[in-house]
């Protein structure tokens, strides 16, 4: 798996999950499984055959998570720079199609949430703005057409 950058908080937020999956999901999923299991033929048991089903998408993610921990690297705060856009910067931007300020917060791919104004480094708006600089014009290329942004502002 590849090195995954990303903020100290999106690192303790992906250790919080594990440790509730392990601690709470997991016990459940087992109890689960016996419930079933107490219930007669396993070979004719739906809820046993569902029971083990969801066991197994719960350890799959339970392995996501701690290959995403094992290969982070935790960007320090203090080491990011305004001056070019890259990831953990937070930038406003002017849509120059639907003349609106919008501003995002560039992140790792585990912590995307654009509820909360995160956009992955891997989409292409984040892709297209990286490296530029306030005052440039920014084309990026998603699959509803071409995007025209200005780069107004760069912040932490």
């Amino acid at each position: 798996m590849a090195v995954t950058y990303m903020s100290e908080e999106g690192y303790k937020k992906i250790l919080e999950e594990i440790a509730y999956l392990e601690s709470v999901e997991r016990p459940k999923a087992s109890a689960a499984i016996a419930e079933a299991r107490e219930k007669g033929d396993l070979s004719e048991n739906a809820e046993y055959d569902a029971a083990k089903e969801n066991q197994g998408k719960l350890e799959s993610k339970i392995a996501i998570l701690k290959d995403q921990v094992a290969n982070a690297r935790i960007i320090n705060a203090s080491s990011i720079q305004t001056d070019k856009i890259q990831i953990m910067n937070k930038v406003r931007l002017m849509n120059k199609k639907m003349n609106k300020e919008v501003t995002y917060t560039i992140v790792a791919d585990s912590e995307a949430n654009l509820k909360e104004g995160k956009i992955s480094i891997s989409t292409p708006i984040a892709k297209a703005l990286l490296g530029h600089k306030v005052g440039d014009l920014v084309e990026a290329k998603v699959p509803a057409g071409l995007l025209q942004f200005e780069v107004l502002e760069i912040s932490i």
